[in-house]
């Protein structure tokens, strides 16, 4: 039996991300793409994503990113917009938060975006407002009529 000399097989090599820690050059939007936000995660390599346009979109998410580059709800994306069908399209690039605070600071993103990492969309958390009567003298008096009828 030969000896193991290497530090592991072929499935070491798939979990490491060798770009992860190079620093890219900071991609704007072409004709045809717009700037969006990631407002629902969906499943199948698809996501719900409001654009700064102001119209939201049904994205697909391309295969060189499907499994690489995880997309989360809140990220900035950059989306290709398809001539046929304005209510889809497809994502080209996801935008990490130091990106979009640059993006930010050269005024292609609008002010009112949030790149914060844990920003939810949808329904605002509503404290559901219960009034705790303290008023014991009515409920002692029903009780002592309750029990008298014994």
């Amino acid at each position: 039996m030969p000896k193991n000399k290497g530090k592991g097989g072929k499935n070491r090599r798939r979990g490491k991300n060798e770009n992860e820690a190079d620093k890219r050059e900071l991609v704007f939007k072409d004709d045809g793409q717009e700037y969006a936000q990631v407002v629902k995660m969906l499943g199948n390599g698809r996501l719900e994503a409001i654009c700064f346009d102001g119209v939201k979109r049904l994205c697909h998410i391309r295969g060189k990113l499907r499994k690489k580059v995880w997309i989360n709800q809140g990220d900035i994306i950059l989306i290709g917009l398809r001539d046929y069908q304005d209510a889809k399209a497809d994502v080209i690039l996801k935008y990490n938060p130091d990106e979009a605070r640059n993006l930010k600071s050269y005024g292609e993103l609008p002010e009112h975006a949030k790149i914060n990492d844990t920003v939810t969309f949808g329904e605002e958390e509503v404290d559901d407002i219960i009034d705790f009567n303290d008023d014991v003298s009515e409920d002692e008096d029903a009780i002592d009529n309750v029990s008298s009828n014994i």
